[in-house]
């Protein structure tokens, strides 16, 4: 990994930088955080890697067993879940009122599908590149240019615990659950028709992507787990 360059704010990167890791399956669930090693290999004190821990407990990314440290957190099926149904009825608001405003004011249109454009296609090419990091950013990104073209500052400050939270859920997602091409095939159908000016429909679509999602994530993380549980993987 490269070596991080020091500035005010050197958590946030550590934060960033980890929870790539954690997103991309380099960190999966069970590994131990040493904070010493991490210091190390980011080119940091330990301050700003005790400042990101501190926030990836918080996201309930990470948790401390004992005595025996900090790990990597188990992705929980059921509050996974629930994440899930508060985003989908956010998310489904946000691209309604985009929509909406799409349709009502003159240019709003051009310049939402210009920055959806650019993120479609840095999306589509993080997945030829298999960089799963960089397709949870993209995805994220495309989500949050909605909520500020939904003229509601709330929205965006209401979806960020769910966000911070499901950015570990959307890398299980593209790796284990869902083809990569199929999510990104549903965010250009989200901006066409956010970008029609079709507010029904830009609302539907974003809620069955949400939960589609987590639907299918539910049923791997269980069947995973429930493999987990059988005589042959224990023995």
């Amino acid at each position: 990994m490269t070596l991080l360059k020091p500035n005010p704010n050197l958590a946030d990167q550590v934060y960033d930088a980890l929870v790539d890791e954690i997103c991309g399956g380099t960190l999966p669930a069970g590994s131990h955080l040493v904070q010493e090693q991490i210091a190390e290999r980011l080119g940091v004190s330990r301050q700003p890697v005790q400042q990101a821990m501190a926030r990836l407990k918080a996201d309930g990314v990470v948790e401390e067993i004992g005595r025996r440290g900090l790990w990597v957190a188990p992705l929980d099926p059921d509050l996974m879940q629930h994440h899930y149904d508060i985003r989908a009825v956010l998310d489904g608001l946000a691209a309604r009122l985009t929509a909406d405003r799409v349709r009502a004011e003159a240019g709003a249109g051009e310049i939402f599908r210009h920055r959806a454009d650019a993120i479609l296609s840095a999306g589509t090419q993080a997945v030829e590149t298999d960089d799963t990091a960089e397709q949870v950013r993209q995805d994220r990104a495309l989500h949050e240019l909605v909520y500020e073209m939904s003229g509601n500052p709330l929205l965006a400050r209401t979806a960020e615990p769910h966000w911070r939270f499901l950015q570990r859920a959307m890398g299980e997602v593209l790796r284990q659950a869902t083809l990569p091409k199929e999510i990104w095939r549903q965010h250009a159908e989200i901006a066409d028709a956010i970008a029609a000016g079709d507010p029904d429909t830009a609302e539907r679509l974003m809620a069955e992507h949400d939960l589609g999602a987590a639907r299918t994530l539910h049923s791997a993380l269980v069947a995973s787990r429930q493999a987990e549980q059988t005589p042959e993987a224990r023995a």
